[in-house]
């Protein structure tokens, strides 16, 4: 007989995953709008979205540690109300005083610093609700990927709209009620807790739980034994690296400079909507294709449609070409949780997490500062085919890396 599927614990889980989702999809839009808006820069920009990302870099270790240390409920409601304040200090200051290039700096880098922890610990809550719910894993991870995605396509489409309607400084009111929801239903979420069962078991063995730096430690140590799973995570990390100017910087430049803000929501919402379909089909195709295959398959698709977005068409087949890139990527992120959840103990996924996220922390920056300086030199197009470039040589290279072929492991 079947076990009936209980929806209560996965929409406890989902709706905030889903409202994070927006939150971080008009932010994403908001902050260089605002920044192009008071400097006119393109380098400036970038300069915010590549500072701003630091502070994860060192936050999302710690995160990591907190899932495992605290537990992953808690961690969760903490991230959320901790984000609520950051988002709303910028139009508190704005209020107050000018919100210069050096306000919005250190506001976008206050907000990075809490955001991997909330991510980190609804990710690890991933196997405590599919067991509370009698869902499985697998199809569990391709919901909670998609429904993060709807929120990026709802996300910037609002972003866009109360940037035209409201001002790009208003729009941050919007994220600051919704991390407040999403901590609140997340303290109605009564699940299990794998990790702190583990840890529970671990000290009454006898055995210390590591501390902070400890625990990045190991999870390093966990990733890079594991050769599999430090190809995947490794080839995860810089093709999004490579990828993530694109959205947050190059594409706003572009219509900034033909004043299309609400034709910029429409791009990124459709490669969110792709997105939303990949992940939510990974759960069926994880059933008649082999995870190698799947990573294949995204790799090679993802270098394909990408060309198109960089010679930068018309605005229906960028929206096309968006859609497509969004679909090839979106089984990608349910595939990395699935193979952390066969492939690691439950009370060091959240180490792992943290590794994994700091890591695409660290990279990115390097590349938005890059192509924003590039591109008010040269335009935004050959920045865009110089990444694609970049992308196509990363995808050829992974797919030769004989390691990767034992994720079906």
């Amino acid at each position: 007989m079947t076990t009936r599927i209980r929806w209560g614990p996965i929409g406890l889980l989902q709706v905030p995953n889903l409202l994070s989702g927006m939150s971080n999809g008009v932010v994403t839009i908001a902050v260089p709008w605002l920044v192009l808006d008071r400097t006119g820069s393109v380098a400036a920009a970038g300069l915010v979205a590549a500072v701003s990302a630091l502070p994860g870099i060192v936050a999302a270790p710690l995160s990591g540690w907190a899932v495992d240390h605290f537990g992953r409920r808690i961690v969760s409601i903490i991230s959320d109300l901790l984000s609520a304040v950051s988002v709303a200090a910028i139009p508190i200051v704005a209020f107050f005083t000018e919100l210069n290039l050096a306000w919005i700096i250190g506001l976008a880098m206050l907000g990075a610093v809490f955001d991997p922890a909330g991510y980190t610990a609804r990710k690890a809550l991933i196997p405590d609700v599919a067991e509370a719910s009698h869902m499985s894993v697998t199809r569990l991870n391709g919901i909670h990927e998609g429904v993060f995605s709807v929120g990026w396509v709802i996300g910037p489409l609002v972003g866009s709209l109360l940037i035209a309607t409201l001002g790009a400084v208003s729009a941050f009111w919007v994220p600051f009620v919704l991390f407040l929801i999403s901590a609140l239903l997340i303290v109605f979420l009564h699940v299990g807790d794998a990790g702190q069962d583990a840890k529970a078991a671990r000290e009454e063995a006898g055995e210390e739980h590591p501390s902070a730096w400890q625990n990045a430690v190991l999870g390093v140590k966990i990733i890079w034994n594991d050769h599999a799973l430090r190809a995947l995570i490794i080839a995860v990390t810089i093709l999004g690296s490579i990828y993530l100017p694109t959205e947050a910087v190059l594409l706003p430049a572009h219509f900034i400079a033909i004043d299309q803000p609400q034709s910029l929501g429409l791009v990124l919402a459709a490669l969110s909507a792709g997105t939303i379909i990949g992940a939510f089909g990974y759960g069926w195709l994880s059933q008649r294709v082999s995870r190698l295959n799947i990573a294949r398959a995204v790799l090679v698709a993802t270098i394909v449609f990408y060309l198109p977005i960089a010679l930068l068409p018309p605005l229906p087949l960028m929206v096309v070409a968006g859609f497509a890139i969004g679909l090839a990527w979106g089984p990608m992120q349910p595939l990395m949780n699935t193979v952390v959840q066969r492939r690691v103990e439950p009370d060091a996924q959240g180490r792992v997490y943290g590794i994994q996220t700091s890591l695409f922390y660290a990279l990115p920056p390097v590349f938005m500062l890059a192509t924003g300086v590039i591109a008010e030199r040269t335009g935004v197009m050959p920045v865009l085919l110089g990444l694609w470039v970049l992308m196509t040589i990363v995808a050829i290279g992974v797919l030769m890396v004989k390691s990767i072929h034992d994720i079906d492991a």
